[in-house]
């Protein structure tokens, strides 16, 4: 009885698992299909478009260069023995400050030399006037008639003795200026870049004292890129001229520190040709006083310093400015018109890291959006973010930390979108080299 239930046994769950599976087979799952929901599924953030007076603001770049560098030399030889306190790398001197002292005893001696040669050379002199005197009395009581000859009058004797005189007075003015330039005297007010000599040392008249550069204002030169030339007034002048008459206003800054820094100055010139490797056009921007009392906050400017320029260009009248997060591919931008989103094709007049200037694609009131997009077709229905029922109207950050700025929508510079962390994995666009603004 027993053996013949385990026998049983297996063929019944044999069975079970047999009918399980064609039940199974026999009702498949059905998929309740209905009509998709017409509710949008995407909320996204706007903007309105407006046309807004605009100052263009470029962007540039460039290494802070001193107005004029020379080397100090010596114009006479011998030992230092003297220097002053600021003779060192870095020191400051002021025009006419006595930076080095050379032994002056030789030129001392050379003095009292030359004083006892034209002592000589003036009673030479003195002598041959009285001579000159008792030639014309000696012709006049010889009782002779008409005007002495010059050699009778010793006139070429006379010439002799005054150019003798002439000659040490010249020697004696030689070795009183070279007993002054034994005190190297500083030709501007600047700075010492690099110091070559040292007390003790004997120097000639062509040995490096140091290399030095004038403080009274620094130049950085400054590319500007093509497309940007037709945003900016240049100051341009002729030969007739002179100086330009509009000097573009420009903030350059760095971020060596902790907290960047920024000195003001202007554009005072553009160079005469382009450059030939870059065939981009140089201008020259100029910081006055870069060491003076105005400037004694964090690190002072230094020479072969980088620095970023930010150029103040054109105001631009009713253009319609984008943010640079909003532009797919540098060709088109999203837009919400009744509820569904629609794709437009624009074309860029000017673009920099942060905005854009639209030429074509876009007309005033359109409400842009904002908010980054995947791979989304036109005619998706769409939300937009509203705050107490109101849609919210952002408008387009710029690059200039000015009151100008606030007031043509620019915001500050300080609150650019954060390198490339809005710039849509690489949907935003780029520069754009297009002329014109949408009017």
């Amino acid at each position: 009885m027993f053996l013949k239930s385990k026998k049983i046994i297996p063929l019944i769950v044999i069975s079970a698992f047999l009918l399980i599976a064609y039940i199974v087979a026999k009702n498949p799952p059905q998929t309740q299909r209905g009509r998709p929901s017409d509710a949008p599924q995407l909320n996204v953030d706007v903007m309105t478009l407006n046309k807004t007076e605009t100052t263009i603001y470029i962007d540039s770049y460039g290494k802070v260069q001193p107005r004029t560098q020379s080397i100090l030399l010596p114009q006479v030889s011998g030992q230092i023995i003297a220097i002053s306190p600021n003779f060192r790398d870095g020191g400051f001197f002021e025009k006419g400050d006595i930076l080095i002292e050379l032994d002056d005893r030789d030129h001392k001696a050379e003095i009292q030399i030359a004083k006892s040669a034209l002592y000589t050379a003036q009673q030479a002199l003195s002598e041959e006037q009285a001579r000159v005197e008792q030639a014309k009395q000696d012709w006049q009581r010889l009782g002779n008639e008409g005007q002495p000859s010059e050699l009778v009058l010793r006139k070429p004797q006379l010439q002799s003795a005054q150019a003798k005189v002439y000659s040490a007075q010249a020697s004696l003015a030689k070795s009183e200026l070279a007993l002054e330039r034994t005190k190297v005297k500083a030709p501007f007010t600047g700075r010492i870049l690099k110091k070559e000599v040292d007390i003790g040392q004997v120097v000639s008249s062509n040995t490096q004292l140091a290399e030095i550069y004038a403080v009274d204002y620094v130049e950085v030169r400054l590319p500007i890129q093509n497309k940007d030339l037709s945003y900016i007034d240049l100051p341009e002048s002729n030969r007739f001229q002179g100086k330009a008459s509009h000097q573009p206003h420009v903030e350059l800054s760095s971020d060596l520190l902790n907290t960047p820094q920024t000195w003001q100055g202007k554009v005072v010139r553009t160079e005469g040709a382009f450059d030939t490797a870059s065939q981009q056009l140089f201008v020259v921007a100029q910081i006055d006083d870069p060491y003076g009392l105005n400037q004694t906050e964090g690190l002072p400017l230094k020479i072969g310093q980088y620095v970023k320029a930010n150029i103040v260009g054109k105001v631009l009248k009713d253009a319609l400015v984008i943010p640079n997060k909003s532009i797919y591919q540098g060709s088109y931008v999203y837009t919400v018109e009744n509820k569904v989103l629609k794709r437009k094709d624009v074309s860029l007049a000017w673009q920099n890291d942060d905005i854009a200037l639209v030429k074509t694609g876009l007309v005033e009131g359109e409400l842009l959006v904002l908010t980054p997009l995947g791979q989304v077709n036109s005619g998706t229905p769409v939300a937009i973010n509203a705050k107490d029922g109101v849609a919210m109207e952002k408008k387009p950050q710029g690059n200039r930390k000015s009151a100008e700025g606030a007031r043509t929508g620019l915001g500050n510079k300080g609150e650019r979108n954060k390198a490339g962390g809005q710039k849509e994995q690489g949907q935003n666009s780029k520069s754009t080299n297009t002329e014109g603004v949408q009017s």
